[in-house]
């Protein structure tokens, strides 16, 4: 009997967890050639790495080329809203928003979506959705450039805060939640894109 139970329960879950599950493939930008993963988190396909196109107004952390290999190109809001490639856009507010829902909350959605390596002092995630989020830092409105190597990551979104700023999500190593505020347009931050 109860060998039963625990088929039936595995089972369950197995359909549970089928509601969300990653499903893993690659998309490649006709624009210079680059290949991304995307990943399938309940109905949205979303790029499973940050953007990596060279676009006015974009740089590299630290202005090192290797740390765009590594992270990604980091944007200024204006730019993000245009860099994704045909076919895909900037995530918006209430995309980041859901997709911190359906892994369970913006308290533990860090955890969840950070890559299982990467982050300083053991502050990495599960990667449970094959999201694979890594801190790649951000450069400020002043010139500077803040986070990278390990600490933390912020990414923009489609969605204005005010005129001055946008909104933005924040993942660091040693927190477990996913954070949401606006910062200056100005900033560069990276970028995720969404299959439209």
């Amino acid at each position: 009997m109860n060998k039963y139970l625990l088929i039936i329960i595995a089972a369950a879950v197995m359909v549970g967890f089928g509601a969300f599950a990653q499903n893993a493939n690659t998309f490649k930008d006709n624009r210079d050639g680059k290949t991304y993963k995307t990943v399938k988190i309940d109905t949205k396909v979303w790029m499973a790495e940050n953007l990596n196109f060279k676009a006015k107004r974009s740089k590299c952390y630290e202005n090192k080329n290797a740390n765009c290999a590594k992270y990604g190109r980091l944007y200024d809001w204006a730019t993000a809203n245009k860099a994704c490639p045909a076919g895909f856009h900037l995530a918006s507010d209430d995309e980041w928003t859901a997709l911190e829902n359906t892994v369970g909350g913006s308290e533990i959605a860090g955890i969840k979506l950070k890559s299982a390596r990467g982050w300083d002092d053991n502050g990495n995630g599960t990667d449970g959705y094959g999201f694979s989020a890594l801190p790649g830092g951000y450069g400020n409105n002043e010139g500077g450039f803040v986070n990278a190597g390990g600490r933390g990551g912020r990414w923009w979104s489609a969605t204005e805060y005010d005129a001055d700023n946008g909104r933005f999500r924040f993942m660091f190593y040693n927190l477990e939640y996913v954070y949401s505020s606006g910062a200056y347009k100005t900033n560069l931050y990276s970028v995720r894109c969404v299959k439209d």
